[in-house]
């Protein structure tokens, strides 16, 4: 098994996808949000920092390897592909805006690469240049992220997850009381970012976030598991 196939083969064993953002901490340290949220049991991290410099940023990506690796987790680094590769990360995620997804593969054979998409023709389109993933959003409305379209909507999951053969994460806005509208429509992948990041007690928020994932997961009828 190759390098990419083996990490996203963990991938596809992680549920709660954990977005850590310094502004969205409560005035935290980003690496002790960081350790309550790998003490939970997530095996899934995106570092995404838009503000800091590149040798800041670098610097917090050592970091966060180094305990990512520790705990077995997945890190992905937002936007910065040359920041991903140098600190060993295993992965990127791009926006529309960023890096094109077929330049970063060419550069980053290995690496999992999401790409954020907001309809059914971008979802394809990242698919085509090859994606390891591509997340659908925002689902509901956030302070963490503005696009033109506003939120999709769940409705839009159901568009798109027919016609992909990647796995797929949704975000935007989703938090305990709404979580069961994306689970319904056989997201196994959830991302959040205050809904963890800013609660008030984090290694409980992700928990319970991560378990209603997992038992979602469990319940779904056989061939319909969430990839």
């Amino acid at each position: 098994m190759g390098l990419h196939a083996e990490r996203m083969a963990r991938f596809g064993e992680s549920g709660l996808y954990v977005v850590i953002t310094q502004a969205h901490c409560a005035g935290r340290d980003p690496l002790d949000v960081l350790d309550k949220v790998l003490s939970a049991g997530v095996k899934l991290v995106q570092l995404r920092e838009k503000e800091l410099n590149g040798r800041s940023l670098y610097e917090r990506a050592l970091a966060f390897r180094d305990r990512t690796a520790r705990a077995g987790a997945l890190l992905i680094v937002n936007d910065r592909l040359d920041i991903a590769m140098a600190a060993g990360a295993d992965g990127v995620h791009l926006g529309l805006d960023d890096l094109p997804v077929t330049a970063a593969r060419k550069l980053a054979a290995d690496l999992v690469i999401g790409a954020s998409t907001h309809s059914l023709s971008e979802a394809l389109s990242a698919q085509d240049a090859g994606a390891s993933y591509v997340n659908i959003g925002p689902v509901f409305t956030t302070q963490t992220k503005s696009v033109s379209t506003g939120p999709v909507g769940p409705k839009m999951l159901d568009a798109i997850r027919p016609h992909l053969c990647i796995p797929w994460t949704t975000m935007g806005g989703i938090k305990p009381g709404n979580i069961q509208q994306v689970l319904d429509r056989s997201a196994g992948h959830v991302a959040v970012v205050t809904a963890v990041t800013a609660a008030e007690d984090v290694r409980a928020a992700a928990s319970q976030l991560d378990s209603m994932i997992q038992t979602a997961r469990a319940s779904a009828k056989p061939g319909s598991q969430p990839s």
